[in-house]
């Protein structure tokens, strides 16, 4: 049952989708070695959801690639393995801030900006930051590599039900509803944090917005996402 779910028409259509979003992050330089991990669940209330597999550059992988496992870290279909951290953190995410696409990164500019005191991107500066306004929580606590359950549990109830979560001393957690909405978040996301770490590092200070002028931005960004579908679609005409 599990292999002809794995092979149906939807879920190919899934798999070939989060194949996509992991080549183009390599591409966009959001990558990490063969750490890390994207997931996206099964529109069925199954608890199942497909991951990228352990041991594979992002830039290589396909959509035969791709793995479908359930909550208790069951490889249910697929040819691959999967890495245990992944589980750990992917599958809290999933079942505790009920997110169906879940993008864990450590991209270099949001990373950087989990280093300083103030943890995270401030969204009242860019443009490209002021679509996260209000949507973003903060999880300061590093406590070591996610090799428990407790720990994905930990961060995941962190977040508050929050679209991107910034955690301390570690990376980010960019969920959406919908796999191209989400990789438009996790590209956007990280063009926020490099302009903010680039304007930092000139030394002078920092004009910020007032809070009502990005909440706006917010909710425009927001409320017309046709730009996130083309984008992504763009990507799928020119990544092989």
């Amino acid at each position: 049952m599990h292999q002809q779910d794995y092979e149906s028409p939807a879920v190919a259509r899934l798999r070939a989708d989060l194949a996509l979003a992991l080549r183009a992050a390599a591409h966009h330089g959001l990558s990490e070695g063969v750490c890390n991990h994207f997931s996206v669940e099964l529109p069925d209330d199954s608890g199942r959801f497909l991951l990228n597999p352990r041991g594979l550059l992002w830039s290589e992988i396909q959509a035969d690639d791709i793995v479908l496992v359930n909550a208790d870290g069951d490889v249910l279909a697929g040819r691959q393995a999967v890495e245990s951290t992944a589980m750990f953190i992917h599958a809290a995410v999933h079942r505790i801030a009920g997110k169906a696409c879940v993008l864990h990164t450590h991209m270099p500019y949001a990373t950087a900006l989990t280093l300083t005191r103030a943890r995270a991107l401030d969204t009242t500066l860019s443009q490209n930051a002021m679509r996260f306004y209000g949507r973003l929580a903060i999880d300061a606590h590093y406590n070591g590599l996610a090799l428990d359950a407790a720990e994905g549990e930990r961060i995941a109830t962190a977040m508050q039900g929050s679209d991107v979560a910034f955690l301390g001393n570690h990376g980010v957690v960019v969920c959406g509803p919908r796999i191209d909405y989400a990789y438009d978040d996790l590209y956007y996301l990280e063009r926020a944090c490099q302009a903010q770490v680039l304007a930092m590092s000139t030394g002078q200070p920092l004009l910020p917005v007032g809070a009502e002028v990005a909440a706006l931005v917010a909710q425009q960004s927001m409320a017309e996402r046709l730009q996130s579908e083309l984008f992504f679609e763009a990507l799928r005409r020119t990544l092989r």
